[in-house]
Parts: structure tokens; C-alpha cells; sequence
């Protein structure tokens, strides 16, 4: 079911309940290697995050994003794919490439810049040959669906949360409600200005919310998915939604991964109410990373 009202969301999450029936987190996760020093300038006009006036540092970017594959190593296996000097955000996979157990599914991304990556061989024969995953190949379909920066999803409950702007349309919406093979999505609009829902909406395990209620169009949407969430969200202000405090993910049930400019952003209080859902907060440090329009959940592909 595909819901685009806050009210009938609200009526079908608790009239059926929507018990945790799958695994939470992730059992790994592949990364690809940041490989240039540029930004990619078609991206940046319709990711305000973005500053191509902020020169990225390609040995420090290398850096902070290996030391993010070995901490991650610390919850799941990480895989790592070398990066396309050519595919300049090619280091945020999840947007273009994303699993449930035994499928790989691939997105269809809005620039021909990102367009290029849901081509990469190596990644489709990994899957394909290695894990001997089924492919779901979105890429050419006549419509926009960058996977889970548009869509995050409660995987315990089946439930998604579709954030529509221009990398994502409501047609994108049903063929990832589809491919992911989800119970209910919620489709809304994010607010002018916001081109992925992973920078304004984490869910943590099926247990907790961290959102940024100015990240969506229609103030009753974070609402009700607080709603959904009681007594287990956390509300960002928009300057801790810029310090990227809302792109998260918890690849294990007790911690939840963010950059250390997020983490610091992040107060006493929250700390606390995360703290009561069970999870502590690891951090790494990407601010070469983040000088592309994206922070750790989106360096992220889940393996499920």
C-alpha cells in the first residue's frame, strides 16, 4: 500500500500494526572509494549541501573514508569498491545501488553524471556472481528513483518513507515500493531546497527517529512519523539538519553511525533520548567527504 496523506499513513501504521518481522540492520555494507577531485557541478543544482567553491582534498577524503570502512568493520563486513575518477559521487553508492536478502536493486538516478555509476560491471557481477543475488534493474525505467537517499526504510516493519524533489517522483516512488517489496510507503514532498529524505529522516533500527521537521513541505508529515515513533524521536533544528545530524544509520542495535560534525551538533537532551532507545552514537570524522553534498549514511550500501 502507497499512502501520500499523513492521516491515512497514521490510519494504516497502527490499524495493522506493522510488527518488526524482518532483520533490523543490515548483515554488511560496501563502500566505493572516492577517486576525484572535483565535484560534480550537475549534482550541485538541486543539492544545496554542495559549495563548489569548497575544493575538496582527495588524500584527506581517501583518508577519512577509509578509517569510515574500518570502524564500520566494528558492526558488519564492509566491502570495498575502488573508486571511477569519472563518477565524482560515486562515494555515495546507496543512492544508486541498495539489496534486500537475495536481490541487488539497481536505481534510476536524475544526472547523467550519476547515471554512469548504475553501469559499474564490477558491482552488478559481485552480487550477481558472488552472492548470486537477483537483479532488479531500475536504471532504465522512465522515471526517478535514487533508492534509499530518496526512501528510507523501517526493514524490520517493511515500511518506507518517500521523500518526492526532483531525484525522486511518485512514479519512482511505486517501482521502489515494489522492488524493495515494502508493506506500506509513505509518499510526501520535502520541502523546497531538499533533494534526498536520508539528510532529514533516519530510522535507527526500527526503534527510533532522528528527523528535521523543516526537511518536509507539508508540516504534518514529520508529525505523524513521530507519531509513529513515540517517545522515540528525536527533532533536529535546521542547523544540526546542515551539520548532516540527520544522515545516520545503525548498522548494529546499539549504536548509530554519524560524522563527528554531526555528532557534534547533537546536544546533551538528545544524547539522552537516543540513549533511552538503546543506542549509543560512533562517530568519524568527513569533512572532505561532506564537501560533495553527502555524510556517512550516504558513503553506505546495505547488505541485506
Amino acid at each position: 500500500m502507497i499512502v501520500t496523506d499523513p492521516a491515512a499513513f497514521l490510519a494504516g501504521f497502527s490499524g495493522a500494526g506493522y510488527p518488526m518481522r524482518g532483520p533490523a540492520t543490515a548483515r554488511g555494507a560496501f563502500l566505493v572509494g572516492p577517486a576525484s577531485n572535483v565535484l560534480a557541478a550537475e549534482s550541485a543544482r538541486d543539492n544545496h549541501y554542495m559549495d563548489l567553491e569548497r575544493v575538496p582534498d582527495p588524500a584527506r577524503a581517501l583518508q577519512q573514508h577509509a578509517e569510515l570502512a574500518r570502524r564500520l568493520g566494528e558492526d558488519v563486513p564492509v566491502v570495498m569498491f575502488p573508486g571511477d575518477p569519472h563518477s565524482p559521487d560515486g562515494m555515495f553508492p546507496n543512492n544508486v545501488f541498495a539489496t534486500t536478502r537475495g536481490q541487488l536493486i539497481v536505481g534510476r538516478m536524475r544526472h547523467p553524471v550519476r547515471q554512469r555509476e548504475s553501469a559499474r560491471a564490477d558491482i552488478r557481477r559481485f552480487f550477481r556472481d558472488v552472492l548470486d543475488y537477483r537483479e532488479i534493474d531500475l536504471s532504465g525505467g522512465d522515471f526517478v528513483a535514487e533508492l534509499t537517499g530518496a526512501l528510507v526504510i523501517d526493514r524490520a516493519r517493511g515500511v518506507g518513507y518517500c521523500g518526492l524533489s526532483e531525484r525522486c517522483d511518485i512514479a519512482g516512488a511505486r517501482a521502489m515500493h515494489d522492488a524493495f517489496g515494502l508493506r506500506l510507503t509513505f509518499a510526501f514532498d520535502l520541502a523546497a531546497g531538499e533533494y534526498h529524505t536520508n539528510v532529514v529522516l533516519a530510522i535507527l533500527a526500527g526503534r527510533a527517529a532522528i528527523l528535521a521537521a523543516d526537511g518536509f513541505a507539508d508540516a504534518r508529515v514529520p508529525q505523524a512519523i513521530a507519531h509513529a515513533y513515540a517517545g522515540r524521536t528525536v527533532f533536529l533544528s535546521p542547523a544540526q539538519k546542515q551539520a548532516f545530524a540527520g544522515n545516520a544509520i545503525a548498522l548494529a542495535s546499539g549504536r548509530i553511525w554519524m560524522s563527528a560534525r554531526a555528532a557534534r551538533a547533537i546536544d546533551p537532551r538528545q544524547r539522552e533520548r537516543l540513549a533511552e532507545s538503546g543506542f549509543a552514537i560512533e562517530s568519524v570524522e568527513l569533512d572532505e567527504v561532506e564537501k560533495a553534498g553527502g555524510s556517512l549514511r550516504c558513503c553506505v550500501a546495505e547488505i541485506f
